[in-house]
């Protein structure tokens, strides 16, 4: 007696990896598109505030993110471009861009959490405002815009990840409307009408026989 192995069809697993597919996709999107928004703000907002010592006084500073450390922000614009361009490559190049995106979300990352105990930009203050190039800055405290910015990092990581696994299932940008390769096949060209003398010397024109034989 012979006994046969079932062999799955190579189809069989189509519906499964097409869902990873779509879920990884939308995910990607998400997260990238989120983390981007999220740290552009961060940047803008307040990071950091003190206090300089001017006349016997205190003269209150504040730093924002963008005065700290531009890298997230610039990371952030990279990293959205990366996102978009994502679709438009394929193989290879898919895979260059999608490792860019996860170096982007990385290095937001890492900016964004040594700005957080970062105090150069408050020191400038200080030695600006009180007149003494050795001044920096007292009683310095940081906000939670620096760990939001990383998580916004965090996010644009995480699509960068998504792309690097997932990225050769997606579509690409243009892949609806690409052909496969094939020549167009003609139209046939319509029979001219003996009734109408125009058409007859226009398929001669051509090189046709006006009798479609």
């Amino acid at each position: 007696m012979e006994y046969v192995t079932a062999v799955p069809h190579p189809r069989s697993e189509a519906p499964g990896s097409a869902r990873a597919g779509r879920l990884s996709l939308a995910l990607a999107l998400l997260s990238g598109a989120a983390g981007a928004a999220v740290a552009l703000l961060a940047t803008r907002q307040r990071w950091s505030e003190g206090t300089a010592a001017v006349a016997g006084g205190s003269f209150p500073l504040t730093a924002k993110g963008s005065d700290v450390t531009g890298v997230p922000a610039a990371l952030a614009i990279v990293g959205l471009a990366a996102l978009v361009a994502v679709f438009a490559v394929r193989r290879a190049g898919r895979v260059l861009v999608a490792a860019l995106l996860a170096l982007s979300g990385a290095g937001i990352v890492a900016a964004a959490l040594l700005g957080a105990s970062d105090s150069s930009a408050l020191d400038e203050q200080a030695a600006r405002v009180s007149g003494d190039t050795a001044a920096t800055v007292q009683s310095l405290t940081h906000t939670a815009w620096p760990y939001a910015a990383a998580v916004g990092g965090a996010l644009i990581l995480l699509a960068g990840l998504l792309a690097l696994r997932y990225g050769k299932v997606w579509p690409g940008m243009s892949g609806r409307y690409e052909r496969n390769g094939a020549p167009r096949p003609r139209r046939a060209a319509r029979p001219a009408d003996p009734d109408r003398p125009e058409e007859i010397w226009k398929a001669l024109d051509r090189g046709e026989d006006p009798t479609g034989a």
